[in-house]
């Protein structure tokens, strides 16, 4: 089969189109054939040997860790059929024309293949630091630092769905796009704590950064406790009591059955920022390494 693969660490060059052998369907496991994959900053992270050291990689691998597609081998025990069509996460790979799904979900008939395949890491990553916050409940002010990307595009819509009152970061060119998604929009950057305080005179509850760069003293001062701030790339900021969560806890599995749901009922999207091709997959590398991509990217086969 085709496929997206690496056969030594390094730059979005060493990624190229080759065949690999076929996957098979183990038990709990289904094997689908690939109609689109996820593109996520932990995949450049990877590729790049960033991350050799603690989730070590046997070379040549496969890219990505998410996908959709249409069941086509189904492994002792596993709830699915031959032909559904369904969205989770890829064991050994996604970038390619079959995957191995662990944990998956029936496909939103409303999502298209492409948003179908953007959601699982966006909607599990959403839900874990909602749970590693404590729970996010109606009434609740919550600041998403990194509002637009594909992650945090996706946790706003949810804390919008929770009954939360949502404060987004971003550049100014991605404002109206929060607004759209239920958020209130502010820059980030120097004064982010004024600003935030202007919008939430009577405080602020929770912080969730997306982004993993500067700006955890304001989110610490915002919340009144560093216990009330989480990230998912700002590994640095543990030294401030910032809670950081890469997923060793375990997948918040509850955060599929919860976005296919609001897919289902019009009250959540996935916004695509670009699709490629997979001889494309250099680039989707590249754009998402420069940062500042609004909502997901994808690889088709």
């Amino acid at each position: 089969m085709r496929a997206v693969v690496y056969d030594e660490y390094g730059g979005p060059e060493v990624l190229h189109v080759a065949d690999a052998e076929e996957p098979h369907a183990g038990p709990g496991q289904v094997r689908i054939a690939v109609r689109a994959a996820g593109v996520n900053p932990i995949d450049f992270k990877q590729r790049s040997g960033a991350l050799a050291a603690f989730m070590p990689l046997e070379l040549p691998a496969i890219d990505g860790r998410e996908a959709a597609g249409v069941v086509d081998e189904v492994g002792e025990g596993a709830s699915a059929s031959v032909g559904d069509e369904v969205l989770g996460f890829a064991v050994g790979g996604a970038d390619a024309e079959h995957a191995i799904l662990d944990d998956f979900v029936p496909k939103p008939a409303a999502a298209s293949w492409e948003q179908a395949a953007g959601l699982p890491v966006a909607a599990e990553t959403s839900a874990r630091v909602f749970n590693v916050l404590g729970g996010l409940s109606a009434g609740q002010t919550i600041v998403i630092n990194g509002a637009a990307g594909g992650v945090g595009a996706v946790a706003v819509q949810l804390a919008v769905a929770r009954g939360a009152r949502v404060i987004g970061t971003a550049s100014e060119s991605n404002h109206e796009f929060l607004r759209s998604l239920g958020a209130e929009p502010t820059t980030y950057g120097d004064g982010m704590a004024e600003r935030i305080r202007a919008l939430a005179p009577d405080g602020v509850d929770l912080a969730f950064d997306t982004a993993g760069r500067d700006g955890f003293p304001d989110l610490i001062e915002l919340t009144g406790d560093p216990g009330r701030v989480a990230t998912i790339a700002g590994f640095q900021a543990a030294e401030l009591g910032v809670k950081v969560t890469g997923g060793s806890e375990g997948r918040a599995l509850e955060g599929l059955t919860e976005a296919t749901a609001l897919i289902e009922s019009g009250r959540l999207e996935v916004p695509i920022e670009r699709a490629f091709t997979f001889a494309e997959a250099p680039e989707a590398h590249r754009l998402s390494e420069q940062g500042h991509v609004r909502g997901k990217l994808v690889l088709v086969p």
